[in-house]
């Protein structure tokens, strides 16, 4: 069996290759170029990229073994994510790689813009020495406005609280007691404009944040403010910040970031209290490396099959180590289902008890529906797009969680409602410390059943005799019986009969069978793959 590929489409550092290991097929392309880019795509599982590689529609479209695009950097601008969706493909990025090196280069831009040192370093290198033109302000006791106290946003208040700076925050969904134990006030942004002698802005790039530092925020701000944007091109609107500057109502800017990049011409870059830089936010040798091997560690776990922490189209989250051994068991559950349901249900219910619910469990859920559909429909179905395929189906699927589980440490059962109201279930649970995984139940049976590849199950009227003509025809078909369990509510009432074999059942041979005991239901389940 050959290693899956792994498309490298821009220069990553020696560690991200390093981080993916030997068991992999390493490709190099230029991801820049739109025509190498789509003919190196065709046949890779994973493909490594940082700005400048676009893996848009048309992309993932040329890609038909692709299972991950990772994205060695914060922003996703290059990368379409609905079509990865759709297409079932993970899209993973390093979201906690670069949260240094962007506030220290916010910190940055904010003492270089209060102190004038790159026109006067350019100044200097020019043959001029201009002492008195760029004389500027001291930090100590000013007021810092951050716009966003997330994650970069916190690291720069708590830096700059070591210059002496007063500290004032705006961000609507930071609790004002969080933010008071960083020793940060939260304001309204209106407040915060009026108040703040230097403003700093973190917030990510949405509909809501566009132009969030406009025209009518400029009128409000003290006259030599400093306004830094070191998080996304645009949250600052540059005409507005233009006019300002021109205008003499504000005192300076540090800008990394543009609306449209790249940027080598804007009428900002004409004065002397703006510094530009480049976009640099992540680019530290530090970053880059943090950056390319947490990308590589999660192609690894996606490749392998597992659920990322960082994958952003994914719901689910960080999987305890608890809750992982579940996976499987829910998954199997799921295909379990289908097969007994034979139709995809109006309505599905994955149901959690026991130990485990102390932890998030709506992984669970989503590996439950990845089973349900693994047979229902021709595409891959992944983590990824197993919820749209439920939604375009009409299903309705909840998850429900109890601490009790009185007959097993933990249980997961997968229940769903047919158009027609009929209700099928099945439940499983891990057993012991090598976490086996047994089906405890069918509908209101139960069973103790470890799970095979190959399983059926059948319902019929009891009597004698049923098990003896299961085992003949199987027999005669070659096929050896692993293990059989029966369950029954009364003598002569419904039974179940539940067995596991070495090779699949073959559906005349299954056909056979529920014609000679007259079988109210007859259904063969096959986990291979």
């Amino acid at each position: 069996m050959s290693n899956p590929v792994v498309l490298i489409a821009e220069e990553l550092s020696p560690a991200t290759v390093d981080a993916l290991g030997p068991d992999f097929e390493i490709r190099h392309c230029n991801g820049a170029d739109r025509a190498e880019l789509l003919s190196a795509i065709t046949d890779v599982d994973a493909i490594l990229i940082r700005s400048a590689t676009k893996v848009d529609a048309e992309a993932v479209a040329a890609a038909s073994k692709l299972k991950v695009v990772a994205r060695a950097g914060v922003g996703l601008d290059n990368v379409d994510v609905s079509a990865a969706t759709k297409a079932g493909v993970m899209v993973v990025n390093a979201p906690t790689s670069n949260i240094v090196t962007a506030a220290e280069l916010a910190c940055g831009l904010l003492i270089s813009v209060a102190r004038n040192i790159a026109p006067a370093n350019a100044a200097l290198k020019q043959g001029e020495w201009k002492r008195n033109k760029y004389t500027g302000v001291e930090l100590a006791e000013k007021t810092l406005g951050v716009v966003g106290l997330g994650r970069i946003g916190a690291l720069v208040a708590q830096r700059m609280s070591a210059f002496g700076m007063k500290i004032v925050a705006y961000d609507p969904y930071i609790q004002p007691a969080r933010a008071a134990q960083m020793g940060v006030k939260i304001l309204s942004l209106d407040e915060l404009l009026q108040v703040s002698d230097f403003i700093t802005v973190h917030l990510p790039k949405t509909p809501e944040t566009v132009g969030l530092i406009g025209e009518e925020a400029l009128r409000k701000v003290k006259p030599h403010v400093r306004i830094v944007n070191a998080a996304r091109g645009g949250i600052v609107d540059e005409e507005a910040l233009f006019a300002a500057l021109k205008e003499g109502r504000i005192g300076g800017a540090g800008l990394d970031v543009y609306a449209k990049e790249p940027c080598t011409d804007s009428p900002l870059f004409q004065f002397d209290n703006v510094v530009a830089t480049p976009h640099l936010g992540a680019s530290t040798d530090e970053a880059q490396e943090k950056a390319g091997i947490s990308v590589a560690r999660s192609v690894r776990l996606a490749l392998a099959g597992e659920l990322v922490p960082d994958a952003v189209n994914v719901q689910g989250g960080v999987i305890a180590e608890d809750v992982r051994p579940g996976l499987p068991l829910a998954e199997k559950l799921g295909r379990i289902f289908t097969a007994l349901a034979g139709e995809v249900a109006v309505r599905l219910d994955v149901e959690v008890r026991g130990e485990i619910t102390q932890h998030d469990v709506k992984v669970l859920e989503l590996s439950a529906l990845k089973g349900v559909f693994e047979d229902v429909v021709d595409e891959t179905v992944s983590y990824v797009n197993a919820p749209l395929f439920a939604q375009e189906r009409g299903v309705e699927v909840r998850l429900t969680t109890s601490s009790e589980s009185p007959d097993h440490r933990n249980l997961v059962t997968v229940r769903g409602t047919l158009s027609d109201g009929t209700e099928v279930s099945v439940s499983g649970t891990l057993a012991g410390p090598k976490h086996i995984q047994k089906i405890v139940a069918v509908g209101d049976d139960d069973v103790d059943l470890v799970f095979a590849e190959h399983m059926g199950f059948l319902r019929y009227i009891d009597r004698p005799g049923v098990v003896g003509t299961i085992g003949r025809i199987l027999g005669d078909a070659g096929i050896n019986i692993a293990g059989m369990q029966v369950a029954r509510d009364q003598a002569g009432g419904e039974a179940l009969v539940a067995l596991t074999v070495d090779t699949a059942i073959p559906a005349p041979v299954l056909a056979e069978i529920a014609e000679e005991i007259g079988a109210t239901s007859a259904r063969a389940v096959n986990l291979e793959g």
